[in-house]
């Protein structure tokens, strides 16, 4: 990979050139530890978890606090600092996971569990808005992108058989240990290879909107993860799902008459963002959200093991590693937009989750493949190609709130498509989910260009 050239307002200087391979391996190590966790859950559950809701929190723990600070961590990256925000991330994240290998109870790791999903936040926004800001032009955008969405699409290789080999072999507390030198690792190349970059004239945080912003996300989460559980009806869902969206409500209002807001409600007005937005939240919520619905579907309903389950999903995973390079070569042809890319990315992603759909009450396992194939393919194309969507309507300067976004909008989208999907796999079969999620991709196949029409994307 060529290096890619930084700027900031002040001056202009060559990036180190392996500043790209340490950002984009922060943002992968997130996805790795999700699901190497994911599938040691059951061994966790047997060792600590004394009851269903200890369990739960020991996921939940983790996703509210994620979910909460992913746009506040933006925002202080871009006004303390990118560099510094992610190293402390790093290091936050790092001693988290020691306590959770090292926890000798369930309140012990929920805790830990909390902590580190807060310095999983502080790592990813700022990353992403790095590898944005390393390469704010095109064709370097577009080459940077598809270099990370790569990172990405090994990483979704390597997770399931990781996970498989930790279960297996190593027990649950290596889940986290393995943390431990990858964390040190990076912070040590980033220290060295990657530069700092802020906002100019940041301004002082918004803490009002912090507040507001980690409260509202706190409620809706906490909504969404536990309306599949207890019933979308139920009061104490209800109550949660209410609170959030009139803090969420509160929070818009008061940002618009901030003058350094965490978050610009104005951008908003223009649709292609709002386009690019639905993008990724649709293909979190049907095709990322696979990393987590798949290894279920194959080990409840076709009765693989952990590693076996690793292994069958590889048509999957190794499409999500090629096809980011498809899409890097798309681009070099003339007259294929950003737009075009996302548009045939959802199509593929509905066209996989209708063969999965056909094929889930039990057919073959090669239709199972081909359906894993074609999901993955769709993804492969929209991993990178929704993130250069969002941060490309911001401009450079504000890469950490277009990173806040965009890592909103990604894991809302994991968290209610899991919440939806499992609802329905649930109640009315794997097959059922993998249908929802076909017609979900194919509504925003049809709204995403819509939304683009109405608005050019900024340049």
């Amino acid at each position: 990979m060529p290096a890619l050239v930084s700027s900031t307002p002040a001056t202009t200087h060559p990036a180190h050139p392996a500043a790209l391979w340490f950002t984009s391996l922060v943002c992968a190590m997130t996805v790795l530890d999700a699901n190497v966790v994911g599938i040691v859950l059951p061994a966790l559950s047997r060792a600590l978890a004394r009851s269903a809701t200890e369990l739960e929190w020991m996921v939940s723990a983790y996703a509210l606090c994620f979910a909460a600070l992913l746009l506040p961590a933006g925002r202080l990256a871009d006004c303390l600092g990118r560099r510094r925000v992610l190293l402390a991330g790093l290091a936050g994240f790092g001693a988290a996971s020691l306590v959770c290998g090292l926890a000798p109870n369930a309140p012990a790791l929920i805790a830990a569990r909390a902590l580190q999903g807060a310095g999983a936040a502080l790592m990813l926004a700022p990353a992403l808005a790095l590898v944005g800001h390393q390469a704010p032009q095109e064709p370097a955008r577009s080459q940077a992108w598809a270099f990370w969405g790569t990172v990405m699409g090994l990483t979704m290789v390597a997770a399931p058989l990781l996970g498989g080999a930790v279960a297996q072999w190593l027990g649950w507390r290596w889940a986290f240990f393995l943390n431990l030198p990858l964390c040190a690792g990076l912070a040590l190349g980033v220290r060295r290879c990657v530069a700092e970059s802020r906002e100019p004239d940041a301004g002082p945080l918004d803490r009002p909107g912090v507040l507001l912003f980690i409260a509202a996300m706190f409620g809706l989460t906490w909504a969404l993860i536990q309306g599949a559980s207890h019933g979308w009806t139920s009061p104490q869902v209800l109550l949660r799902l209410g609170a959030g969206l009139a803090l969420m409500a509160l929070f818009i209002a008061v940002e618009r008459r901030r003058a350094h807001p965490l978050l610009d409600v104005g951008l908003f007005r223009a649709p292609a963002l709002l386009g690019a937005v639905l993008a990724m939240f649709a293909y979190a919520a049907t095709a990322q959200v696979m990393t987590a619905l798949l290894p279920l579907f194959l080990q409840s309903a076709r009765g693989h093991g952990a590693l076996a389950a690793g292994v069958a999903m590889l048509p999957f995973s190794l499409a999500m590693l090629v096809f980011p390079r498809v899409a890097r070569a798309l681009h070099q042809r003339p007259g294929l937009s950003n737009l075009q890319l996302l548009v045939l990315g959802l199509a593929a992603v509905a066209l996989g989750n209708a063969v999965l759909a056909w094929a889930a009450p039990g057919r073959s396992g090669g239709l199972l493949g081909l359906g894993m194939a074609l999901l993955g393919a769709g993804g492969g194309l929209m991993n990178g190609e929704t993130q250069r969507a969002i941060m490309g309507q911001l401009p450079p300067q504000r890469a950490g709130m277009a990173s806040g976004i965009s890592t909103t909008a990604r894991f809302s989208g994991v968290l209610l498509g899991f919440s939806a999907l499992g609802s329905q796999s649930h109640a009315l079969g794997f097959g059922a989910a993998f249908g929802l999620a076909a017609v979900a991709a194919a509504a925003a196949a049809l709204l995403v260009p819509a939304l683009y029409r109405a608005g050019s994307p900024r340049p």
